[in-house]
């Protein structure tokens, strides 16, 4: 069960905070690992040593793209069924907040808005353009796309009171929920548009990970979990292998939620 030796895999933001743990769960299933991610030597460096652990460096393989261009894409592509072969499993991971995330809505820049939409949204759509219609073109695949708790409900706003990451007051921006939820959207219209093309398009949503924010937030978002704490970053990883496996195979236009219970309160 759970076999993903028979399959290449491509993760956007693959060198990222949740995409460098699923990277490593992929890679332990037995997939062929493509990591993406807008910091290419980052995710050089993440393939080198995954390749590294499992004594193989031919099976994991870093690259540089910006999935909001379309001729990143298809060069990604190419370098991809060069070096691992046909992908049959697309992660849409990679994700933004801006430079500018923390700004308060009644005067966050339209640009950053503007940054941010292209890379979530659009670049999500070009990566299903690209990849996703090679899979439909061959009659099978699996399309994953990573959400967000604050796509599907609103955030509290009370849990930022004293609330900083690494040292600064943090929120969730709108431009963030509302790229979320325009990517569960996207994720609904291709599994019924790919369904009788043998491809699965479904969703991950998290909930809040730990990664550095201060006791203040943990506190209080903790408080608002029925397990009563925050996710650990490899907590994600089994939603992920699961609708990259054939285990899989009858789930189709499905949002996996991974929250503690945070959306059943």
């Amino acid at each position: 069960m759970f076999d993903l030796s028979t399959k290449t895999v491509l993760i956007t933001g693959g060198a990222g905070i949740l995409g460098s743990r699923i990277s490593h769960a992929l890679v332990g299933c037995g997939a062929r690992l493509a990591i993406a991610d807008r910091d290419g030597p980052k995710a050089e460096a993440l393939a080198q040593q995954l390749g590294s652990d499992i004594g193989d460096l031919s099976r994991v393989r870093g690259y540089r793209v910006d999935v909001s261009r379309r001729q990143d894409l298809l060069q990604l592509q190419d370098a991809v069924e060069r070096d691992l072969g046909e992908v049959n499993v697309l992660f849409n991971n990679i994700a933004t907040k801006s430079a500018n995330m923390f700004a308060p809505f009644d005067a966050f820049p339209l640009e950053d808005w503007n940054e941010v939409m292209s890379v979530n949204v659009t670049g999500a759509m070009l990566s299903c353009q690209v990849f996703g219609s090679a899979m439909a073109l061959r009659g099978a695949g699996s399309v994953i796309t990573t959400l967000s708790i604050y796509g599907i409900v609103g955030p509290d706003q009370r849990i930022y009171e004293g609330a900083l990451y690494e040292g600064r007051q943090i929120n969730t921006p709108a431009v963030y929920s509302t790229s979320k939820a325009a990517l569960w959207g996207l994720t609904k219209y291709l599994a019924t548009y790919w369904g009788h093309r043998g491809v699965r398009v479904n969703a991950i949503t998290p909930g809040g990970v730990f990664s550095g924010q201060n006791d203040e937030f943990v506190r209080r978002y903790s408080a608002r979990v029925p397990l009563g704490r925050m996710a650990q970053r490899d907590e994600m990883s089994g939603a992920v292998v699961f609708l990259a496996s054939d285990e899989s195979s009858y789930v189709t236009g499905q949002n996996l939620v991974v929250d503690g219970g945070l959306t059943a309160w």
